[in-house]
């Protein structure tokens, strides 16, 4: 029994070394284990035996036993880490795998929204007009479907409102091609759709340039939009924008309304820029805030036009305009204006801020505004 302990030491270093080869070559460790606990069983108990023979054998024994049993719960405790972290690999290799799943599919999806649309595009120069109507609603589906084509598709629209159509004037009514029309009214009705509404803080801003597009009974109430660009537009019969708030810049240069035009209770954030703009029949402004720059310079409204209650933030440029039809600017706050060659009517009602004072009388009843 005295020379126990050295058995118990011989047989651990086997245990030991058997250990690190099976690890190395990533085979079993049971066996190595097992014997590393009987190794160190003897080696406890034999060397407990050997420096104090008069301890009892029980207690050498059991002694022993908690060696063992201690190699064994560390092997136990190793397994389950390295199942642990098994589980992890395995979690984060399905996780990766998931992930590139998600990625080819959104690959494929925007494959097909690409093919869709190029298609879409190419059936706008269709001969039929309900091919062009198909092409156009499949634009807005795609558009309301992902997001990031929505500023596109509006681009697309906007671009086929400025293709040029033919309209003449014969006695009191147009002559136009009237199917080509339907299509072009389609156009206008799905912009406004794709619009976000004006009472939305947080929607995204979408800029629409209609330059030279002829407009017929467009529709932007209470919509936003980011920059509106309407220089050289034509505008027939009644067109609406009242409510619509222009989070940037208005442009109407040199455009032309034969009709009426609703634009009360706007917010126009930017600039509103409506030099030379020509309107034949009733402008209301009524209510509308212009929270930028404004300019009317070499405007020439045939019809009434009223800014009652409105709202200009900064100084606003009436220079060389002409009212045809008479004016009411009874703002809701005092306003500076560069009124340099401004004329309104002689023969209709004007309600012009305090100081301002019509002189004289020229060709077409129109009298010089001054302060």
């Amino acid at each position: 029994m005295k020379h126990l302990w050295i058995a118990g030491a011989v047989v651990s270093v086997a245990a030991l070394v058997w250990l690190m080869i099976k690890h190395r070559r990533r085979r079993g460790l049971v066996k190595p284990v097992v014997l590393g606990a009987i190794g160190a069983f003897l080696l406890v108990t034999g060397w407990l035996f050997a420096t104090d023979a008069a301890a009892p054998k029980q207690e050498a024994i059991k002694t022993g036993g908690l060696a063992a049993g201690a190699i064994v719960a560390l092997y136990a405790l190793w397994l389950n880490d390295r199942r642990r972290r098994t589980d992890e690999d395995r979690q984060r290799i399905e996780s990766k795998r998931q992930e590139l799943e998600i990625e080819r599919a959104e690959h494929d999806r925007s494959r097909v929204a690409d093919e869709r649309f190029a298609r879409s595009v190419e059936l706008l120069g269709h001969d039929a007009e309900q091919v062009r109507v198909g092409a156009m609603h499949a634009l807005a589906g795609l558009a309301r479907s992902r997001q990031e084509y929505t500023q596109t598709v509006l681009d697309v629209l906007c671009a086929y409102l400025r293709r040029p159509f033919d309209v003449t004037r014969e006695g009191d009514g147009l002559v136009r091609d009237e199917r080509e029309l339907e299509v072009r009214l389609t156009a206008q009705r799905l912009v406004a759709d794709l619009l976000p509404r004006a009472d939305l803080d947080a929607a995204p801003r979408y800029n629409l340039d209609l330059t030279r597009a002829y407009l017929e009974y467009f529709d932007l109430s209470h919509r936003q939009v980011g920059d509106l660009v309407l220089r050289a537009a034509h505008l027939r019969e009644s067109n609406s924008l009242h409510h619509a708030v222009v989070r940037g810049g208005a442009w109407f240069t040199d455009a032309t309304s034969d009709g009426r035009l609703h634009l009360h209770d706007m917010v126009l954030h930017g600039k509103a820029w409506f030099s030379r703009f020509r309107c034949r029949q009733a402008a209301d402004f009524t209510a509308t805030r212009f929270l930028g720059p404004a300019k009317f310079a070499g405007v020439a409204f045939t019809g009434p036009v009223t800014f009652e209650g409105g709202e200009f933030a900064e100084p606003v440029d009436f220079e060389d305009a002409r009212f045809a039809g008479g004016l009411t600017l009874r703002l809701a706050k005092p306003v500076e204006a560069r009124k340099r060659g401004l004329r309104v009517s002689l023969e209709h009602p004007n309600a012009l801020p305090d100081g301002w004072v019509v002189e004289g009388r020229e060709d077409g009843g129109l009298g010089l505004v001054r302060s």
